[in-house]
């Protein structure tokens, strides 16, 4: 089913890998985009790593105290943001269903 509906699912990210892009995008550190997640620096560094590979593009340049979006990771952050907004506003709304019918 998901081949039919996402031809190019190798190429969809896990909702963790999003998760942690957007923060640290925000953010600007892999440290705090941790902290605010309740992940390791570590943990954030090798979700947004797994995205650049699948992506096979840089989204960060690193330098030892920030981040930095390149390019490409401004362009995806803005639409990753829009699509984590529109998950979490039919996430609500979807919920708000099971508690008018309880």
């Amino acid at each position: 089913m998901t081949d039919f509906l996402f031809p190019d699912h190798k190429l969809l990210p896990p909702m963790s890998a999003l998760r942690a892009f957007e923060a640290a995008a925000r953010l600007g550190s892999f440290t705090i985009a941790g902290e605010e997640l309740g992940l390791t620096q570590g943990a954030v560094s090798r979700q947004i790593k797994l995205l650049e590979d699948l992506l096979q593009v840089q989204l960060f340049n690193r330098t030892h105290h920030r981040v930095v979006l390149t390019e490409a990771g401004r362009y995806y952050a803005h639409h990753v943001s829009a699509i984590l907004g529109r998950v979490m506003a039919a996430s609500h709304q979807a919920a708000a269903f099971g508690i008018s019918t309880a």
